[in-house]
């Protein structure tokens, strides 16, 4: 399949996939409405992530480690950076990319930060003309790290979430809520109003069936 590269001021920030994945509505607000706020989550996370901006490399034996790795991709239109990249060598003396993303929490049910680090994987094959068979996510909480393997199902789901991405923002238009237990670990759940809005959304579809009945009732009326 071939795919038309972005140019450079068409990229997005590649974080907007797991915003995405996460909420439609919270990738909208960040990255249209440019609305931010920090809570404890974000707090803790933007602690983890300056704790690894600290160095810029390290070696241990065959693992060579790179910090804060700038990342593009024109065919996925997107930019930003990787956490960790650690550089494994292989047995034909080549060094092997292997991305380390850092989450404050725990690991999620769905796929949005798997989705993030697949990316981060593409960005680098099309940087380095390489293939990445998986990388890791290290979570704070359980302190630990899990290995992802980027294959062919994870790879087509973040090519079509960074298609809808890119499809979300150029629309300049922003979803509805949909309020869900997600919605209270979210940065934004004020700004967001989940509640209330979807309360509103609600009364104005009741409002507008009412409406639409009442001109039906009145239409059949006229021609009976």
């Amino acid at each position: 399949m071939s795919y038309k590269p972005y140019k450079e001021d068409d990229l997005v920030q590649l974080s907007a996939l797991q915003h995405f994945a996460f909420c439609e509505r919270q990738c909208a607000l960040i990255h249209i409405e440019q609305i931010w706020s920090e809570n404890m989550f974000t707090a803790e996370g933007k602690i983890m992530h300056e704790r690894v901006d600290t160095s810029k490399s390290e070696s241990r034996g065959a693992v060579r480690m790179e910090f804060s790795v700038p990342l593009r991709s024109l065919r996925l239109g997107l930019t930003g950076k990787a956490d960790v990249v650690e550089y494994h060598r292989q047995d034909d003396g080549t060094w092997l990319p292997f991305p380390v993303e850092y989450k404050r929490g725990k690991p999620k049910a769905d796929d949005c930060d798997k989705v993030q680090l697949c990316a981060q994987a593409m960005c680098l094959e099309e940087m380095m003309s390489v293939e990445i068979p998986k990388g890791a996510l290290f979570y704070g909480r359980i302190r630990r790290r899990e290995d992802v393997i980027f294959d062919n199902a994870l790879r087509k789901e973040t090519e079509n979430t960074a298609k809808k991405v890119h499809e979300l923002i150029e629309s300049q238009k922003t979803p509805g809520p949909e309020y869900s237990k997600r919605c209270k670990s979210c940065s934004l759940f004020q700004q967001c109003m989940p509640e209330l809005c979807s309360k509103k959304n609600k009364a104005s579809r009741y409002l507008s069936n009412i409406l639409k009945q009442l001109d039906a009732e009145v239409s059949n009326n006229g021609t009976g």
